[in-house]
């Protein structure tokens, strides 16, 4: 008789688990929607449209979010504009990267999560302008059809700036086209077309060198999302494509971190970063620490570890190193008058706001939030959430005549990252611990943490036939701007070699 592993015996116990506690929470937001639109109506029969004040929120990310519903119980109209319609949740573009999911399996429409929320309107636009004397936002969107886009000045009373981030460079912006970063859908697809092309060309490259060339994936930074990026790769090679071609052996492939630090997942305590290495070399990842990027190539990186200078030959590298701060974020600084560090994120007071503009806040990834520790807080999303949350108290406050908190205080839950197959390492306050079960403990929070409900369950389901079956239902090539643009420059460089 086969005996079941107990992996899969506490996997599926798991699923369970949380599919029961996920249709529990979505019976209870039905109710609760319910008895609150019926709750809204009469009270908005009552109250004159005309007299009530406006918060804005710019982004529709985790912050801007969780702002929004924080006010769903209060006498003021929440306008959230956002230049897409959807809601992302950033932590699993690397499974999108990679095959293991679709886009639509990590995002969910704005208005949709909002549906319920009467004192809630979406606007789909970009705001490229602050006027902090008058109140206004402009916000630029473009019609079907149209090509140059539609300007319009917006008032608030109250105004949350929550946009988020971008890739940053480091000065080298040269390097995007060749280096794709992970932000977006985009760039997912992006790098998910990249790494399986790579593969494709590699099929039938007659050449040993370019063939080892194409079979090369560098990636720089040691953060959880190069981390998260390496093993994916590494299992794709090992596990789901070992069969799927005929003149070459995926196995064969060589992924490389490349990071400027001296252990990966630097943030994370030492003995979890030395699991996470272990880890790693088992799925056969190689590290490359106290290295810098000098320069990127299409057919090569060049890199430097103190005096020592080399150079990797490869047609893929991936771009995990850095962050920076949108453009908004210094254009607000110029118009507010105050500062924002080398990143370009804007300097707030303890209470979020800005210097000289008490109803003006910024939060997330664009807020360099440093009363607390004397160092600006991680861009991660259970900061911009504790952030949302505490600005959309703030105001619910001041509407009411309330007291309210004088400083935001983060309180850190705990980091987890994921480098493989039932391999993660978990760093919850004291409790420090790597594994099987930080596995467990990072599905149940990614899961209950992505913003619908049948999200949720189409997940879970991926992740489980994933898991028995090793596939990668998602091994999409979908064309894209940048990828042409990409297989052009790496055409011409091959016919330079």
């Amino acid at each position: 008789m086969k005996i079941i592993p107990v992996q899969v015996v506490c996997f599926f116990s798991g699923f369970h688990l949380i599919v029961r506690t996920a249709r529990l929470a979505n019976s209870f937001s039905a109710k609760a929607g319910t008895w609150y639109k019926q709750r809204t109506i009469e009270k908005e029969s009552t109250v004159s449209d005309s007299k009530r004040k406006r918060v804005i929120i710019v982004g529709g990310g985790f912050g801007g979010l969780q702002a929004a519903k924080v006010l769903r119980h209060i006498d003021v109209d929440v306008l959230l504009i956002d230049r897409r319609n959807f809601h992302l949740f950033q932590p699993l573009l690397y499974q999108v990267a990679t095959g293991g999911l679709s886009p639509a399996n990590i995002a969910a429409p704005i208005r949709g999560i909002l549906r319920r929320q009467r004192n809630a309107s979406v606007v789909l636009g970009e705001v490229v302008g602050v006027d902090p004397t008058a109140k206004t936002v402009e916000v630029h969107s473009a019609e079907p059809g149209e090509v140059k886009p539609h300007i319009e000045r917006l008032h608030f009373d109250w105004l949350i700036v929550a946009a988020g981030a971008t890739h940053s460079y480091f000065g080298h912006n040269e390097w995007a086209a060749i280096a794709p970063g992970l932000k977006t859908i985009e760039d997912a697809t992006e790098i998910r077309g990249r790494v399986f092309s790579a593969f494709e060309a590699a099929e039938y490259e007659t050449d040993t060198q370019r063939r080892s060339d194409l079979l090369t994936f560098v990636i720089i930074g040691g953060g959880p999302t190069g981390v998260e990026l390496a093993g994916a790769i590494a299992e794709l090679a090992r596990k789901t494509l070992r069969n799927d071609f005929r003149n070459i052996n995926p196995r064969d492939a060589r992924i490389v971190i490349v990071d400027g630090q001296s252990r990966v997942l630097s943030n994370f305590d030492e003995v979890l970063s030395k699991k996470a290495e272990v880890s790693l070399h088992k799925l056969g990842v190689e590290l490359q620490p106290n290295t810098v990027v000098s320069a990127i190539h299409p057919d090569s990186v060049e890199l430097k570890s103190g005096d020592l200078a080399t150079r990797i030959r490869t047609r893929t590298v991936l771009w995990a190193a850095g962050v920076g701060a949108v453009p908004l974020g210094r254009k607000l600084a110029e118009a507010t008058g105050v500062e924002v560090d080398r990143g370009g994120r804007v300097l707030v007071q303890p209470n979020l706001s800005i210097s000289g503009y008490p109803e003006i806040f910024v939060i997330g990834d664009l807020a360099n939030c440093s009363h607390q520790t004397g160092k600006p807080l991680p861009g991660v999303a259970q900061v911009a959430m504790q952030q949302g949350k505490f600005v959309g108290r703030l105001i619910s406050n001041q509407i009411r005549g309330k007291s309210s908190e004088s400083s935001f205080r983060y309180h850190d839950k705990g980091s987890l990252a994921t480098i493989g197959r039932s391999a993660a390492v978990a760093d919850v306050g004291k409790m420090k611990f790597s594994g099987f079960l930080a596995w467990m403990l990072w599905l149940l929070v990614h899961i209950m943490s992505i913003a619908q409900f049948q999200n949720r369950v189409l997940v879970l389901l991926q992740w489980a036939w994933n898991y028995v079956t090793f596939n990668r239902s998602a091994r999409l090539i979908t064309e894209s701007p940048h990828l042409k643009k990409s297989v052009a420059i790496q055409a011409e460089a091959n016919k330079a070699n």
